[in-house]
């Protein structure tokens, strides 16, 4: 009998998706061990689903936690995370999302401490010993990139597929989205 993969939703919030238990900052804390040692104990994930949580990190702190993910996952398993993109070209967007911002009604910004590109949020996992596949990201010059990635293996809503603002071949809100993926190598 094969036992259920343990996938694990961190700093959840109200989200909600089959086959991934939510957890919050009291369960799984990103800058302490010792919530994670107590967690999970003994186990390992074959998954972390990280939405909207890194930028209110500083980086310093989110090199940090990009180490704990590291470690409390299996070999071969990965994080996928999501984060406000530095390089979406909509002055709205970046008015809202940036350091100290007004957020908007389900996303408040004020807290957040770092606005990623692509380049330095991946290098953020690489520097954990990570393996980075980027799936949604803008490019330097701001256009959008999306690498056709499965939904079913780690809904992120605040993506080109899931969100309700991107329809009707419009971009309304979109995430830097990457999958760290642990090494099988990787003990």
């Amino acid at each position: 009998m094969t036992a259920e993969p343990l996938r694990v939703i961190i700093g959840a919030g109200e989200q909600r998706w089959e086959g991934w238990v939510p957890t919050g900052r009291g369960d799984l804390d990103l800058l302490d061990r010792a919530t994670w040692v107590r967690w999970f104990g003994d186990r390992r994930a074959d998954a972390l689903l990280c939405e909207h949580v890194w930028e209110h990190l500083t980086e310093e702190e989110g090199r940090a936690a990009a180490r704990l993910c590291f470690e409390f996952l299996k070999p071969g398993g990965f994080l996928r995370c999501a984060v406000p993109d530095a390089n979406f070209p909509d002055p709205e967007y970046q008015r809202t999302v940036r350091v100290g911002g007004p957020g908007a009604a389900d996303h408040p910004a004020a807290d957040h401490k770092i606005v990623y590109d692509h380049r330095r949020f991946s290098a953020v996992f690489t520097s954990a010993g990570f393996e980075v596949e980027l799936l949604e990201y803008c490019d330097d010059s701001g256009r959008f990139h999306s690498h056709g990635w499965d939904v079913a293996t780690g809904p992120i809503y605040r993506s080109l597929l899931l969100d309700h603002r991107n329809r009707g071949g419009r971009l309304g809100f979109v995430s830097l989205i990457l999958d760290a993926r642990k090494p099988i190598s990787a003990g």
